[in-house]
C-alpha cells in the first residue's frame, strides 16, 4: 500500500509539473495569439486532473489561483467584476473571527485552568515576536541594498505632483503617538470592538474575560464556560463550511488583480517585486526552518498544517481571512487551543513579518529613487523606528502606507516614491500576507514546544 500511495504521489506531482511547465510555455509564447492560448488551456485541463485526484483545500486554491490569472489576463473585463465573490468571502470570514477568539481564548484561560501560566506565555510570546521582526526588517534592508532596486527609477510627474500634494496634507500622517496606540490595544466596547473587528480589542477583553471566570467557582463558572464552548465549537465548523469557497474567492481576487492592473504597468517597477520574494525566501530559509529545527517542530508536518491557510491568505491579500483555518489548523498540529487562540490573534499586531520585511525595503527604495545615500548607521535608526511605529497596525486602513510616509518624512525622503510602489503593492502584498500567515502559525507552534513542551505533528 505504501507503495501505491507513492507512486500516486509521484504520478500526481509528474502530472502537476508538465501542467505548470507548459503554462509557462504558454505564457513565453503569448506573442503568438492562439497557439500560446491553446497550450495554456492544455496546461489547465492537466491541472485540473491532477488536482482533482489529489482533492485537497490546498490543492483547488492553487488551481483557482492560476485560472484566476489566466481570465485576468485573457477578460479583464470579466475579471474586475469577480471581486464580488473575494469580498463576500471576506465578509464572511469576518464574521467568524471575534466569536472565534472569544469562545477559544475564554473557554482556553477559565476551564483549562491557565491563569497562572497566561502571563509566563504571553512574555515569551513577545519576546519571540520582537526577535523575529527585527530579523525581517533586517532581511529586507540588505535585500534593498543588494538589488538596488530603486536606482534609474523615474517618477512620473503625475505620482510626484501627487506624492507632494500627499506629504502636505499628512505631514505626519503616520504616526499616532505611543499613548495612541497603547489605549487602541483596550477595548472601550466589546460590540463596538468586534463590530470593527479590532482583533487585539477582543483579544484583550476575552483574556481578562476568562481570567475573571477563572476566578470564580466551579459552580458558578461550568454553565457559562459550557454555552463558550459550545460557541467555539459551532464557529469551527462555521469555518469547515466557509472554506468551500476558499478557491472561488482565491481565484476570483487574483483574477481582479490581474485584469485590474495589467502586466504592463508592472514592468518599470519588477525589480522591486522580485527584491520582495527574494527577501520573502530568505526569511523562510535563513529564519523559519532554523527556528523549526532549533525547537525540535516537525518540518514537514508544519507546511503541511501551514500550506491552506498561506495560500487563501496569499490569493486574497487579507490575513484575516487565513485566520480561522489557521487557527484550526495549528490546533490539529498539536499546539494547546488556549496557546492558539492567544498567539496567532496577538502575531496579527505584533508579529507581521511579512509587513515588516516589506516596509525596510520600500523605505528604502524610496531613498534609493531620491538618489539619497544611507549610512549604515541611518539605515540602523530606519530599522529601530519601524520595528516601534509598526506594532498595533492591524485593523488600521491602508496602515502601512501610513507608517511608509511617516518614515519618509522623519528621514526628509520624498513620498512620491511610496505612492509609485502602490503600482506593484497588491503583488507584493500577496506574498506579504502569506508570511504573515505562517510566521504567526510559527509563532503558535515554537510558544506551545517552549511553554509545554507538547509533541507537534508526528513527532
Amino acid at each position: 500500500m505504501t507503495q501505491e500511495r507513492k507512486g500516486a504521489k509521484g504520478i500526481l506531482l509528474l502530472m502537476t509539473s508538465v501542467a505548470l511547465l507548459g503554462y509557462a510555455l504558454g505564457v513565453g509564447i503569448a506573442s503568438l495569439g492562439t497557439v500560446a492560448l491553446m497550450a495554456r488551456l492544455g496546461a489547465l485541463l492537466i491541472l485540473l486532473a491532477a488536482t482533482s485526484l489529489r482533492n485537497t483545500l490546498t490543492a483547488w486554491t492553487f488551481f483557482a489561483i492560476v485560472v484566476g490569472a489566466e481570465l485576468g489576463a485573457d477578460a479583464p473585463g470579466v475579471a474586475v467584476h469577480l471581486h464580488v465573490l473575494a469580498e463576500i468571502f471576506l465578509r464572511l470570514v469576518r464574521v467568524i473571527v471575534a466569536p472565534l477568539i472569544l469562545g477559544t481564548l475564554t473557554t482556553g484561560i477559565a476551564a483549562h485552568g491557565q491563569v497562572k501560566s497566561l502571563g509566563r506565555v504571553a512574555l515569551k510570546t513577545l519576546i519571540y515576536f520582537e526577535v523575529v521582526t527585527t530579523l525581517a526588517l533586517l532581511l529586507g534592508v540588505v535585500a534593498i541594498d543588494l538589488s538596488r532596486a530603486g536606482e534609474g527609477v523615474v517618477v512620473p510627474a503625475a505620482v510626484l505632483a501627487q506624492g507632494n500634494t500627499a506629504a502636505a496634507a499628512h505631514p505626519d500622517s503616520a504616526h499616532t503617538g505611543f499613548e495612541a496606540s497603547l489605549l487602541n490595544v483596550f477595548p472601550e466596547n466589546l460590540v463596538t470592538a468586534i463590530g470593527e473587528n479590532q482583533i487585539l480589542q477582543v483579544a484583550v477583553f476575552s483574556i481578562l474575560f476568562g481570567v475573571a471566570l477563572g476566578l470564580l467557582s466551579e459552580e458558578k463558572r461550568q454553565p457559562l464556560v459550557t454555552v463558550l464552548e459550545s460557541l467555539t465549537a459551532a464557529m469551527f465548523q462555521f469555518t469547515k463550511i466557509i472554506m468551500y469557497m476558499a478557491p472561488v474567492a482565491a481565484g476570483a481576487a487574483l483574477s481582479y488583480t490581474v485584469g485590474s492592473m495589467g502586466i504592463s504597468t508592472l514592468l518599470p517597477l519588477a525589480k522591486l517585486v522580485l527584491t520582495f520574494y527574494g527577501a520573502a525566501l530568505a526569511l523562510v530559509l535563513l529564519v523559519f526552518f532554523p527556528v523549526l529545527l532549533l525547537m525540535r517542530i516537525p518540518v514537514r508536518g508544519f507546511l503541511q498544517a501551514v500550506s491552506e491557510p498561506a495560500a487563501i491568505g496569499f490569493a486574497t491579500s487579507a490575513s484575516q481571512s487565513a485566520l480561522p483555518l489557521a487557527m484550526k489548523r495549528m490546533e490539529e498540529f498539536g499546539v494547546p487551543r488556549w496557546v492558539v487562540s492567544f498567539v496567532i490573534p496577538s502575531g496579527y499586531s505584533f508579529n507581521m513579518d511579512g509587513a515588516s520585511l516589506y516596509l525596510s525595503i520600500a523605505s528604502i527604495f524610496a531613498a534609493q529613487v531620491a538618489g539619497i545615500h544611507l549610512t549604515i548607521g541611518q539605515q540602523a535608526v530606519m530599522v529601530l523606528t519601524l520595528m516601534l511605529t509598526s506594532k498595533g497596525i492591524a485593523g488600521v486602513p491602508r496602515a502601512t502606507l501610513m507608517i511608509l510616509l511617516a518614515t519618509a518624512a522623519s528621514f526628509h525622503l520624498p513620498s512620491a516614491p511610496i505612492l509609485m510602489i502602490l503600482g506593484v503593492d497588491a503583488l507584493i502584498d500577496m506574498g506579504r500576507t502569506a508570511l504573515n500567515v505562517t510566521g504567526n502559525c510559527l509563532a503558535a507552534a515554537v510558544v506551545g514546544r517552549w511553554e509545554a513542551g507538547v509533541s507537534l505533528g508526528r513527532d
